[in-house]
């Protein structure tokens, strides 16, 4: 007999004193930047006005002057020209030079009829306020905006007049000072040598070579603020750069890390716990790595994507093979599969990835494609050419179903997916206000532009979709042009292939571990769940960071992690069969008008 006593309680688990612990990230710097102004939309061809007197007006009545514009009020009643209003939002780490998205509308009392055609002229964006004299008052120069402006290429300007006076300017807005990132320690932990400590953590693990010398990333400002460059590997992926600075360690012996790297790899194996074991295990570095491949052998697919994802980022090559099955058959996880393989330098990403680009999954193929051009964009089968200075323009030499690729956000860019897609004639198209495209009997189509200012042209070319881009652009045709051009063509029937629009992975989809765990493993015949290999769990989304390289973005800023848009309106992007070509149900910008 011996008296009770308490149970021995479990040792706890080695935790080291991380960066989490005492600082936080700057909270403006994690959220977009809204720049505005107005500006001057020009080739408007009689659909635009005279703005009334307002702040606006005045605004721009004095920039037109700024920039020596002979006569500007003169100019303004022409009705060739509007008065429209300009935001773009400044990602959090964007860097100078980079390009953004620009919006353009017409005021709510303007007689602007439409934008359809319209170019703005340069235009400075800077942080802008009405104050109480009810003028418009400009802060500091951030950025400058211009380029033709896409409008719904679908909408009737007599039916759909506020889809015709607002549209968007891809790339349009280019950079002039960099948005840095910072953290701030929380007020029980402020002082010089805790700021000093997160930087050194920072600089430990992150650091570039600039013409030989180190840089580093991290930088203690005061006693309460560290400021934090970017690291290259996750410009595209800033939520999830500032994750890894959150679970650096602020400082342990050799002991005490391998002890607690042991500890994440037990962690790493349990669905519930992976993902934030393997970005500690990423945190740490190279000596995670082999916790990690442990990880990648896993029959669970959660375990194996979040592995999997981290030695990415770390560049180990043994991520690509897992990653791209997960970007296959996991659409959960596959906008975070292709963003990790894009970060990779490794042959081994590039071969999984040009794999990708002939599967019948339209998301699939495409963010293969971005994939493939942010790892390399001189790469030969990626690269394509830049058409007038206008827009991107790839002709991929790719197997699977035919297919052609317009996007609406980031920058203007055609992908044809496959060689010698034709038009179907009979057609009639229009690009732009000036542009028609006919057939012109046998093989043959007319491409003819009747302007006064230039005289009329015609250029005739064959039936092959490559050779009609060709021809409008070398006739003056701008990005919109040519895809309202293809967007007529899809829905009249003269345009047999799939076409998309922004076709892209997307973050915020669930996934059910139960539904996996009632499929095969391979060689066995038997479920994991019969296998007991996967336990059972409600739907779950992956806790991995919606990165940047796939975002969506509607007018708000806020980043759209809704369904693709799919010009069929009833397909999703990620259908393997071609559509039945439907007319559309919504418009080209419906989803970013939140109709």
């Amino acid at each position: 007999m011996r008296s009770q006593s308490p149970e021995e309680a479990p040792p706890d688990k080695p935790h080291a004193r991380l960066v989490g612990d005492i600082a936080r990230p700057l909270g403006d710097a994690l959220q977009p930047a809204r720049v505005d102004t107005v500006g001057l939309v020009t080739g408007l061809h009689g659909s635009g006005s005279d703005p009334s007197p307002s702040p606006q007006r005045a605004a721009l009545l004095e920039e037109m002057q700024a920039r020596d514009v002979a006569n500007p009020n003169a100019v303004l009643a022409s009705g060739n020209v509007s008065l429209v209003l300009i935001q773009g939002y400044l990602r959090p780490g964007i860097q100078k030079g980079d390009r953004f998205d620009i919006d353009v509308r017409i005021p709510s009392q303007s007689d602007t009829t439409s934008l359809r055609g319209g170019y703005l002229l340069e235009t400075r964006l800077t942080e802008t306020a009405v104050l109480d004299d009810h003028r418009l008052h400009h802060g500091n120069l951030l950025a400058l905006a211009k380029g033709p402006v896409l409008v719904d290429p679908t909408a009737d300007p007599k039916k759909d007049r506020l889809l015709v006076c607002r549209g968007r300017i891809l790339g349009g807005g280019v950079v002039l000072k960099s948005r840095p990132l910072g953290f701030v320690l929380l007020p029980e932990c402020k002082s010089v040598t805790n700021s000093s400590r997160v930087a050194n953590a920072v600089n430990k693990r992150f650091h570039t070579l600039e013409n030989g010398v180190q840089t580093s990333m991290a930088k203690a400002k005061t006693d309460e603020f560290i400021e934090l460059a970017v690291y290259p590997r996750y410009k595209d992926n800033i939520a999830r750069y500032i994750q890894v600075i959150r679970a650096l360690p602020l400082g342990e012996s050799a002991p005490e890390r391998m002890a607690r790297i042991a500890s994440l790899q037990s962690q790493l194996l349990d669905p519930d716990t992976t993902a934030d074991a393997a970005i500690q295990l990423e945190a740490i570095g190279s000596e995670g790595e082999d916790a990690l491949l442990a990880g990648i052998k896993s029959k669970n697919p959660e375990v194996r994507f979040y592995a999997a994802e981290a030695l990415a980022y770390l560049d180990r090559r043994e991520a690509a093979e897992p990653l791209a099955q997960i970007a296959r058959d996991q659409p959960a996880f596959r906008v975070f599969a292709l963003t990790a393989l894009s970060v990779m330098h490794d042959f081994a990403a590039y071969e999984q990835l040009r794999d990708l680009l002939s599967l019948p999954s339209a998301e699939t193929r495409y963010g293969a494609f971005r994939a493939l051009w942010t790892i390399n964009n001189s790469d030969p089968l990626v690269r394509g050419e830049m058409l007038a200075d206008q827009f991107h323009y790839h002709l991929l030499d790719v197997a699977g179903p035919p297919m052609i690729h317009v996007t609406r956000n980031r920058l203007p860019e055609i992908v044809v997916f496959g060689l010698g897609q034709r038009f179907v004639t009979p057609l009639a198209l229009n690009a732009g206000n000036e542009i028609m495209i006919r057939s012109a009997g046998g093989d043959e189509i007319a491409v003819s532009k009747y302007s006064v200012a230039d005289g009329d042209q015609k250029r005739i070319v064959s039936t092959q979709v490559d050779d009609v881009i060709r021809a409008v652009v070398e006739l003056g045709g701008t990005y919109p042009d040519v895809v309202q051009a293809l967007s007529e063509a899809k829905n009249s029937g003269a345009l047999a292939s799939r076409f998309e629009i922004d076709a892209l992975p997307e973050a915020g989809r669930s996934y059910d571990p139960a539904a996996q765990a009632e499929q095969p493993v391979a060689g066995s015949g038997k479920s994991a769940n019969d296998q007991g290999k996967v336990k059972q769990q409600a739907r779950t989304t992956p806790a991995s960071p919606s990165p940047e390289l796939f975002a969506k973005r509607q007018d708000s800023g806020s980043i759209d992690e809704g369904k693709s848009t799919s010009p069929s309106g009833n397909k999703s992007a990620d259908d393997d069969d071609s559509d039945d070509n439907p007319k559309p149900k919504k418009g080209f910008f419906d989803r970013i008008l939140g109709r």
